[in-house]
């Protein structure tokens, strides 16, 4: 008898016993742990195919709890919309065993996600009675589904005033739960779940089991964290007037679409991030539900991008988006190294993160006149010019001093004081709550290389100024040189009309796509650097537990931030053009971008000072008053994702995981770099030597003028590389209204001199005197992943 079977049969037989059942049955369930420690369980993910389901079972739940699992076992989802499969809290001897089964297709083991953490709709091109905002009514009888950690439903972002029915095609609820019930719910909220199972039965260093604490949690969609409220007002929030966060970013605050539907699905929970089987329910749910948009600001915390079939986020959102639903998901917030970019599926638009032209400057006044930038949103009592003395624990030499991390300040030395801290390891705010608690008055937040100049504002407890890592730089050594350094910190509030802007975000991951470096990732960015949104009231806007203040929006930065911006612009696409696919929606948004700044110039990367490159970036920073009329469109459709799938390498069975429906690869294996995308990337061999060339096909539609003649214009990237466009006209009428041409990158590797990040750039348009349809040209010397 295997050690599986006697658990399992032991358990069975203690529950039939007596009145001293409960008692026994934990006595033996504690022996049993010790004595089969290494059959731990986890929660495991399985794709089944659903056609193999013998007619004698009812569902597939019936199938599952028969063939797959033991009796014992608890299935924790069903899933049958976007994937089929299950999944359940197994030992690894029960996963080996039902590997067998010929039905399952893939198994992977749940894993834990995290979060990619007012004036923005303007800076996006809105403009009121015009343009989007008025030809799509503002994303009227839109539903956008945002996956986070829930809503607090009370505040005004999420007024239903004037709004007209629920679409009827709404088929989602609003669950109940701890102070949460469908009262919650209105004409603008019009559904709220929330996704436990996978969280709950997910490994702790607890154990095995990780349930929920009810103490700073609720069990209900209700948001405990503020993430989930601060999204889904960004992408479609009412109009709030007279919004402000403690006295910063005042004025009227709204989403991208404020007239679209929400619908809440809560798949991440405080202090713990969020569970693949969980997200992949929430898939489920939402295209069940009929959302049109789904906005996830979630991704990979270990840094390893997996394939797609390996990916819930990827095969969740292949489900919704060949069902018609847009899915727009972070980038993440790993800049700016290299490769650091998530959410890489081509299926999905993946955001990056630029400033708007609003800033919360803060300055730096040092003992010996000097004045430094810095930014901050401190609210509380300022320090009116007074001079504190200036200490950097970091002289000391012990990292945990120099991050201020808990416990590490000596009170004798930071008393009184203003206290240098250098970003990294604990949260910016926490930091500050450390200076606080150890008596400092004051705190300068100092970047280090890998943040450089990048910044953003924080709503500390104490006077609290962040610096680039040149000021920290100078700071420090003005601290080191003087033996009497003193400091006071300035707040100059809110500030409009700032340039540069859009500025890349230092934060902001950045490509080449880790796993199909063909496709250009991230596709675009939007605004997400210190964004006005509505908040929880269950924490204060540090989050910090010891933060006692309470308000109706806070300011945060992150790609989490710019993500809804392009879920709510989807939203307008959507209901301007209600015939456009996923893939036009984004073509659109893709094509239209722009790369340039409020000064006419090159957009500028905050981590180096230096121009910007389309890794970075992608197509460029979301205009909105162009893609609402774009002039032709880059469609995608299933089958162009299957043959690129089948381009790089899948075999069927393993696209299958990915599609749900069984395929086949074309007997000539497709190029993956013609799938039908509004980028180019030219990738040649390393080992390649002289001349070599690299040909791309692509598709347009036209969606403009009827008869019109379009005209290519390329910007070459230059150094040794050549590109040549056929036909370099594209003539449409009633009767064609789609165009191919072939693109042909030609370089000479011996002549190649590729930049610092190991590519350089150009461009393709094709203009009709109106329009112009813009594509980054990507030319690198890789060895194929």
């Amino acid at each position: 008898m295997n050690r599986t079977f006697l658990l399992t049969h032991t358990l069975t037989t203690v529950s039939e016993m007596g009145s001293f059942k409960t008692t026994l049955f934990f006595f033996l369930f504690v022996l049993l742990s010790v004595v089969f420690a290494d059959e731990v369980s986890n929660t495991f993910i399985f794709r089944i195919d659903s056609h193999s389901k013998p007619s004698v079972f009812p569902t597939h739940y019936h199938w599952y709890n028969s063939e797959f699992v033991a009796e014992q076992t608890r299935i924790l989802h069903v899933y049958d919309t976007v994937f089929h499969g299950f999944s359940a809290l197994l030992t690894r001897h029960q996963v080996d065993t039902i590997s067998q089964h010929p039905s399952v297709l893939a198994v992977f083991q749940d894993r834990r996600r995290h979060l990619h953490t007012t004036r923005s709709p303007q800076f996006l091109g809105l403009r009121n009675q015009q343009g989007l905002w008025s030809e799509s009514d503002y994303g009227s009888d839109v539903i956008i589904g945002v996956f986070d950690t829930g809503v607090w439903p009370e505040r005004r972002s999420f007024s239903d005033l004037n709004l007209g029915p629920i679409p009827r095609r709404w088929k989602g609820a609003c669950e109940t739960g701890v102070r949460f019930s469908p009262k919650n719910c209105n004409r603008k909220l019009i559904g709220a779940r929330f996704f436990s199972k996978g969280h709950e039965a997910g490994a702790s260093s607890s154990g095995p089991l990780n349930p929920i604490n009810e103490t700073v949690e609720f069990r209900s969609p209700r948001d405990a964290d503020g993430h989930g409220t601060h999204t889904a007002s960004t992408a479609a929030g009412r109009y709030a007037f007279q919004a402000n966060m403690s006295g910063y970013a005042s004025g009227i605050a709204k989403g991208v679409a404020p007239k679209a539907r929400l619908a809440a699905y809560k798949v991440c929970w405080k202090n713990s991030g969020c569970f693949d089987s969980d997200i992949l329910a929430a898939f489920d749910a939402a295209v069940n539900d009929g959302v049109d948009v789904i906005s996830i600001s979630i991704g990979g915390g270990d840094g390893i991008a997996s394939p797609y079939y390996l990916d819930p986020i990827a095969i969740g959102s292949y489900g919704a988006v060949s069902r018609g639903v847009f899915v727009a998901s972070s980038a993440g917030n790993d800049g700016p190294s290299g490769m650091s970019v998530t959410n890489l599926a081509p299926w999905l638009t993946t955001v990056g993160a630029g400033t708007i032209d609003r800033d919360f400057p803060a300055q730096v006044i040092l003992g010996d006149g000097r004045k430094l930038s810095g930014v901050s949103l401190y609210a509380g009592a300022a320090l009116k010019g007074k001079m504190y003395q200036l200490v950097y624990p970091g002289k000391s030499g012990m990292l945990a001093d120099s991050l201020c991390m808990e416990n590490s300040l000596d009170p004798n030395i930071v008393k009184g004081k203003i206290v240098v801290c250098d970003r990294g390891s604990s949260p910016r705010v926490a930091k500050g709550l450390v200076v606080k608690k150890a008596g400092g008055v004051g705190m300068i937040l100092a970047n280090g290389i890998s943040n450089g100049e990048g910044l953003v504002g924080d709503a500390h407890l104490l006077p609290a100024c962040a610096v680039g890592a040149n000021e920290g730089d100078a700071i420090k050594k003005y601290i080191s040189s003087n033996p009497n350094p003193t400091a006071t910190l300035d707040f100059k509030g809110t500030i409009l009309g700032i340039k540069p802007a859009p500025v890349l975000a230092s934060f902001s991951a950045r490509g080449p796509n880790g796993l199909n470096p063909e496709i250009l990732k991230p596709d675009l960015i939007a605004p997400g650097v210190n964004i006005l949104a509505a908040w929880t009231d269950a924490v204060g806007p540090t989050g910090l537990d010891s933060d006692t203040r309470r308000t109706e929006f806070n300011i945060l930065s992150g790609t989490s931030m710019a993500c809804p911006h392009v879920s709510g612009a989807a939203a307008l696409l959507k209901s301007a053009h209600p015939d456009w696919s996923p893939a036009a929606i984004r073509s659109a948004m893709m094509t239209t971008a722009t790369v340039l700044d409020n000064r006419r110039q090159p957009m500028i990367d905050e981590a180096t000072g230096n121009s910007s490159t389309p890794y970075d970036f992608g197509a460029g920073h979301v205009n909105l008053g162009l893609a609402m009329d774009p002039g032709l469109l880059y469609d995608i459709t299933s089958n162009d994702y299957v043959n690129f799938l089948c381009g790089i390498g899948y075999a069927p069975k393993v696209i299958q995981v990915i599609t749900r429906s069984p395929v086949s690869c074309p007997a000539r294996r497709p190029a993956p770099e013609n799938l039908n995308y509004p980028s180019f990337v030219a990738m040649f061999p390393i080992s390649s030597k002289g001349v070599t060339s690299k040909m791309f096909i692509r598709t347009v539609m036209n969606v403009g003028e009827v008869n019109s003649v379009y005209r290519v214009r390329v910007e070459s990237p230059g150094n040794g590389v050549t590109v040549t466009v056929k036909p370099s006209r594209l003539v449409f009428s009633e009767a064609v209204k789609k165009r191919s041409y072939v693109v042909t990158v030609t370089a000479d590797t011996r002549n190649l001199r590729l930049g610092q990040s190991g590519a350089v750039f150009g461009s393709l348009s094709w203009t009709d005197g109106k329009h112009v349809v813009r594509s980054p040209i990507v030319v690198t010397q890789l060895e194929p992943l």
